[in-house]
């Protein structure tokens, strides 16, 4: 099963990439020449910078707000409110990508919720087209990612703070340490691998991202959002470009080993 749907189209996509092919008639080899369009069509490698901007709003952010998070309901002694806690933070993360795209479209529209919220709290100069805006549109969808990925980093975090021994926290305590203390001296180490997981899986999702980008701007305006995983599709799907689309999606593939593979050493166990 992994070799039918795994490798072999993995391969069959490194060998299209040395073709200029439409999907339907002649090949033609083109030897490398797909791969240096990829790094020197300003179009095709915008699309790779911007989803490496998007490592801030799909990795950095969730995850600095997910120990802030995890560190407040940790401190919450009653196990009602800390499972509805648990509960609220968990909902974005079963929702399909899809469809909370499609949600934050109708709040991110020039009559949506947050224009009204902007309006309400007399911020109305900032109302804008958020998603139709060039310079606000790709940090607009990186706030949806923002939004799913919180979540899930906040439930790995938290139950990584449950294997940390009580112990030291009363030492801390013990030792005079206040809550910030104690959560950069107690808190922060004992997460390692916990945050380690964390960051692999948004990094990798930042880096692929295809259905909020999609179902949000396509990729637009212009090309302000485009990502690789959009631009490969379009390219395959809409413009015949199989070669160029196979291409593009390998130098994506090599991209995520090349920033997850330091990451997992950085994080490793000490």
């Amino acid at each position: 099963m992994y070799a039918t749907f795994c490798l072999y189209p993995v391969l069959t996509a490194v060998q299209y990439s040395f073709y200029d092919w439409n999907g339907i008639g002649p090949a033609t080899a083109v030897g490398l020449a797909n791969y240096a369009r990829v790094f020197t069509e300003p179009q095709l490698f915008a699309s790779i910078e911007h989803s490496f901007i998007l490592i801030i709003f799909f990795t950095v952010l969730p995850v600095s707000l997910a120990l802030v998070v995890a560190s407040i309901v940790r401190e919450i002694r009653s196990r009602v409110l800390g499972g509805v806690a648990r509960t609220l933070m968990f909902l974005p993360q079963i929702i399909p990508g899809a469809a909370a795209a499609i949600a934050w479209t109708w709040m991110y529209a020039p009559n949506g919720a947050v224009n009204q919220l902007l309006g309400a709290v007399g911020l109305g100069s900032l109302q804008t087209a958020w998603l139709g805006d060039f310079t606000w549109a790709l940090p607009a969808v990186g706030i949806v990612g923002t939004w799913l990925a919180t979540g899930l980093c906040t439930l790995l975090l938290l139950s990584g703070i449950g294997k940390i021994d009580n112990a030291l926290y009363e030492a801390s305590v013990l030792d005079g340490a206040n809550r910030i203390q104690q959560f950069f001296a107690v808190t922060l180490p004992g997460l390692r691998r916990e945050i380690g997981v964390c960051v692999t899986i948004t990094v990798i999702t930042a880096l692929a991202s295809f259905d909020v980008v999609y179902m949000t701007t396509q990729g637009g305006p212009g090309y302000s959002t485009m990502v690789p995983g959009v631009q490969v599709y379009q390219l395959a799907f809409t413009q015949f470009q199989i070669g160029q689309a196979s291409a593009l999606a390998i130098v994506l593939s090599l991209l995520v080993l090349v920033v997850i593979v330091p990451l997992q050493w950085l994080f490793r166990e000490k």
